[in-house]
This record gives C-alpha cells, sequence and structure tokens, in this order.
C-alpha cells in the first residue's frame, strides 16, 4: 500500500497528524473544485454537446470502486437494448482498455486524453451511444446520463478531499448525478447501509443501485480458452496479485471462497518490473495457484515466463442486487 493511502485510511497517531498537516492542501484544492465547478454550472466554462448520447460512468474517490468493470458492464448491456455503444477513456497506461476489450471483444474502446475528441471519434466508428469510463470531473463533455459510483468497500465516512483524502470532490457532488451505484466487492450489508446512509443524506433526491462483483472464474493468461470455476481455489494457496485501488477487497474475496491467501499488493496502475516478477516468481513455487486481476494480466502476462508457474486472473460477474429496474429505465431512456 502506498504511504499517501496509510495516511487517508489509517488510525495510527502519525497518519491523524499527517492528514491534519494536509488540511491547508485539502482547503486549496477544495476551493480549486468549488471554483470550478460554479464556472460549469454559470455557462463560463464551456460543455460540448455531442450528436450522440453520451453515459458517464465515474466516481467521487481515487481509485477503488469497480468503475472500469461497470462502464464494460454498461456497455455490454447497451448492446444487449440494440445500440452500437464505444468506450471513450482517457487510459492510464494499457491495462484498463485491455479490460475494456478482453470484457466487450466487438466494442470500439477509444484513449483519449481529451474525451470530447474521443467522443467525435467513436461517432465516426458508427457507434451511436458512448460509455464514458471516469467521466464524473470532466464536464466538458455533456453528457445525457451520469453514474456515479460509491464503493462501500472502501467507505470510511470521513470526506477528506485530495491530498488529505482520496475524495476528487466533495458528496454534494452527487447533486450532479442521475443515478448512485453503491458497490461492493467484500462488503458487508452493514457496509452497504451505512454507505447508503451517507448517500441518501447527501442527495436524498436520487435514486441509488446496488451492484456486487464476485469472482465468477479464473482464466488461464497463456490460454484464454482454459478456464476454472473460482471453487478450483478452495483449501488451496495462493499467491494473489493485485495492483488496483482497493486490493484488500480482492483479497477478501478469494478467502471467501475458502482460499489460503498469500497477498502481494501494489499500488493502483503499478508498472511490475524484473525485479518484482521475479520475487513473484519466486513465491509461486511454494503455492497451488497465482493468481491476479484482469487488470494486472496484461502487464505481467507478457513477461511471465513459460516455465513459471501458471498465471491466472479473475473474471468478475456483475450482479445488480437492487435498482435494476432504475438502471435500465436511465439506459433505455437514450
Amino acid at each position: 500500500m502506498r504511504l499517501i493511502e496509510e495516511v487517508w485510511g489509517g488510525q495510527r497517531a502519525a497518519d491523524k497528524i499527517a492528514r491534519v498537516m494536509l488540511s491547508p492542501f485539502e482547503l486549496v484544492y477544495r476551493s480549486v473544485v468549488a471554483i470550478r465547478g460554479e464556472m460549469y454550472d454559470k455557462g463560463l466554462l464551456q460543455v460540448h454537446t455531442s450528436r450522440i448520447p453520451v453515459v458517464s460512468v465515474g466516481n467521487l474517490t481515487v481509485g477503488g470502486t469497480g468503475k472500469t468493470p461497470f462502464a464494460a458492464w454498461t456497455a455490454s448491456r447497451l448492446r444487449e437494448l440494440g445500440r452500437s455503444p464505444a468506450v471513450v477513456l482517457r487510459g492510464y497506461g494499457a491495462d484498463e482498455p485491455f479490460v475494456h476489450r478482453r470484457i466487450n471483444p466487438g466494442i470500439p474502446v477509444i484513449v483519449a486524453p481529451d474525451r470530447v475528441a474521443g467522443i467525435a471519434e467513436a461517432e465516426s466508428k458508427k457507434a451511436d451511444v458512448v460509455v464514458l469510463d471516469d467521466g464524473f470531473q470532466h464536464r466538458r463533455a455533456a453528457r445525457q446520463v451520469d453514474i456515479v459510483l460509491v464503493s462501500a468497500d472502501s467507505w470510511s465516512g470521513r470526506e477528506r478531499l485530495l491530498p488529505a483524502g482520496p475524495f476528487r470532490e466533495s458528496m454534494s457532488a452527487l447533486d450532479r448525478a442521475s443515478l448512485i451505484v453503491i458497490t461492493r466487492k467484500a462488503a458487508s450489508h452493514r457496509e452497504v447501509t451505512a454507505a447508503e446512509r451517507s448517500v441518501k443524506n447527501a442527495a436524498p433526491d436520487k435514486p441509488v443501485a446496488v451492484v456486487r462483483f464476485d469472482p465468477a472464474e479464473i482464466v488461464s493468461e497463456s490460454n484464454p480458452e482454459i478456464r476454472l470455476s473460482v471453487s478450483a481455489l478452495a483449501r488451496r494457496r495462493v499467491l494473489a496479485i493485485a495492483a488496483i485501488g482497493n486490493p484488500q477487497a480482492f483479497f477478501a474475496q478469494l478467502q471467501s471462497q475458502g482460499a489460503h491467501v498469500i497477498p502481494r499488493p501494489f499500488p493502483d496502475h503499478h508498472s511490475f518490473v524484473a525485479r518484482d516478477i521475479g520475487e513473484l516468481i519466486e513465491t509461486g513455487k511454494s503455492v497451488d495457484y497465482v493468481v491476479c486481476t484482469l487488470k494486472d494480466s496484461v502487464k505481467l502476462g507478457v513477461s511471465w515466463p513459460a516455465d513459471a508457474s501458471p498465471l491466472w486472473y479473475v473474471s468478475l460477474a456483475v450482479h445488480i442486487e437492487r435498482g435494476a429496474q432504475s438502471i435500465d429505465e436511465l439506459l433505455a431512456g437514450l
């Protein structure tokens, strides 16, 4: 875990002192965000409207909400509804575009730091709707639907903005949302309820859905046609590798399947170097399975030796626990 993430969530005296010391910078950041939002609200900053509808999937915090798998699910659902979607994202390296292409073969994935230009490119590729992955704060691009994810797994109840906490915007920004989705991987119903209570206090009139991400299968990185039920990990020693926003939730998911997990967390979007891979291969000699997230497999797979312990990634199933009708009404209404 990165030092800053320990500061955000830690309860040690040093963590609390660090948050206090970062408070002046948080106030500056909060002011800048508020001024920028006001300028968009008053029309002082231009919003670019496209000729095709846009569905934005975003969040309030830095990483860990399941944004990319839910955006991929949204694109898949739009295709089921008879649309021709494309996914537009900024792209922080190769991992997120890879996830979209692996989950939804045939749906165009456009990487564009300028999301307005990316939406125009999607239109040129005959898309009739765009899913904007990580678009909530990108207000230059107009959207018809704004879905905001809140993770119950990492919910602390403390609203601290960067750099003193993980929030990009305050909870009041939920007023811009069309729908708020509480996501969970290993969170309990009690934790979901706590997150939902905070969401309802901040935006009482907004519809809320609850989505659960479950590990469904483990897939061979070297040959994706080889798949096993995640139950194969039960009572097995598993080296679990995760360079995502909330690696602890991934480890907890595997433990819930009965796996004996040896956790190996890395910072979100970590670029694996030879030393990392060498250490993982050495540890992998003493376990039954070496597994990682789909997001990490694209980076590890290209450097994973054929004679090392096989590398598997975990595919996730998206379950709408509550609010399926609200989601479909928004998407069908496009």
